[in-house]
C-alpha cells in the first residue's frame, strides 16, 4: 500500500472504479453437502438468455480496462419478489473472456490471470435470496473462480414482468481472494479490486 501511495504521488493515480461501489461480502464457502431447497409452489422458472451481459472492470495505477464473458448459461426461479429455492447455477465459460484490448485479452487467458486451460468454468451457485433495503434483493452463493470457492453476498435489482425477468447488480470482489495475484509492472501495479457488472435476463416458458 505504501508503494502504491508513493507511485500515485509521483505519477498521479487514475481513480479506482471500485470506489463508491458495493463490496461483496466474502466468507468461507457454505457446505456443499447442505440440502438444496426446492422453489416455492408456483414459482416461475427463467432461463438465462443470450442477450444478458456479464462484465468486469479492472484497474491499475494509470488506468482501467473493461471486459466480460460471452458464453454462460443457467436458470433461476422467482416467487414473491425473490429468487426462490437454492442450487440455481450460473456457469461461465472462461475462455469466452474478452477485454477492450486484444493484447490484454490474450494476457488475461494466461496463468497470470484466469487461465481457462486449467480452470475452464467459473460457477456461481445460489444458496439464499432475501429482500433487502431499497427494494433490492440480497443474493448469497458459492462462487468458484480460478479453482477457489468463496461464499459471496451482494445486492441486486430483480424485476419480473410476465415471462421476462431482469437481474442487475454491480459490486466488487478482490481477485487475491481467488488466487489471481499477478502484480503488474512495478511502476504500474494492478489493483486487487475488480468490479463485477451483471445484467442478467431470463425468459420463462409461456
Amino acid at each position: 500500500m505504501l508503494l502504491v501511495t508513493l507511485l500515485c504521488f509521483a505519477a498521479g493515480c487514475a481513480k479506482n472504479p471500485a470506489d463508491g461501489t458495493t463490496a461483496a461480502e466474502v466468507k468461507s464457502p457454505s457446505s456443499s453437502s447442505a440440502a438444496k431447497s426446492a422453489p416455492a409452489a408456483g414459482a416461475k422458472v427463467f432461463t438465462i438468455s443470450e442477450d444478458s451481459t456479464i462484465g468486469f472492470t479492472g484497474s491499475k495505477v494509470t488506468g482501467s480496462h473493461n471486459g466480460g464473458f460471452k458464453k454462460f448459461s443457467g436458470q433461476f426461479a422467482v416467487a414473491n419478489g425473490v429468487i426462490s429455492g437454492s442450487g440455481h447455477k450460473l456457469t461461465i465459460e472462461v475462455d469466452s473472456l474478452w477485454a477492450d484490448n486484444d493484447r490484454l485479452t490474450g494476457h488475461l487467458k494466461t496463468p497470470d490471470f484466469f487461465d481457462p486451460a486449467a480452470f475452464p468454468q467459473a460457477i456461481f451457485e445460489l444458496t439464499s435470496s432475501e429482500k433487502a433495503d431499497g427494494g433490492k434483493v440480497k443474493l448469497t452463493g458459492n462462487l468458484t473462480l480460478h479453482g477457489v470457492t468463496k461464499q459471496i453476498s451482494f445486492p441486486a435489482e430483480l424485476n419480473v414482468q410476465g415471462n421476462q425477468a431482469t437481474l442487475k447488480a454491480e459490486f466488487f470482489i478482490k481477485r487475491f481472494d481467488f488466487g489471481i495475484k499477478f502484480a503488474g509492472m512495478a511502476n504500474d501495479l494492478i489493483r486487487d479490486e475488480v468490479v463485477i457488472k451483471l445484467d442478467v435476463k431470463g425468459v420463462a416458458k409461456s
